[in-house]
């Protein structure tokens, strides 16, 4: 089955359901939905998201404080782990004490 080349979510009980690529070209347009959706969110599934530049995880920083400051996150989309360290980010997408 290809994948999508355009970005989606849905609401799955507690979690938001992305699939598609997180890039910057595409991610601004998921925004408006994932602030409907956002609330209650306490998991971000990403097993559909084949990769993750930074636009795409400053999206899901943003999200994730929204949702309180931290969500589980199920799936590693490709650039994900090694941003989350670039940028100092924890595995629940909330940024790591500096100490």
């Amino acid at each position: 089955m290809p994948r999508s080349t355009e970005p989606a979510l849905r609401r799955e009980d507690d979690a938001l359901a992305f699939s598609g690529p997180l890039l910057v070209g595409g991610v601004a347009a998921l925004w408006p939905a994932a602030l409907r959706a956002i609330a209650g969110a306490r998991r971000f599934d990403l097993r559909a998201v084949p990769r993750v530049d930074s636009a795409g995880l400053a999206l899901l920083a943003a999200l994730a404080e929204r949702a309180g400051g931290t969500v589980e996150v199920d799936g590693s989309p490709e650039g994900l782990a090694e941003l989350r360290a670039a940028y100092r980010l924890t595995p629940t997408l909330a940024f790591a004490d500096a100490r």
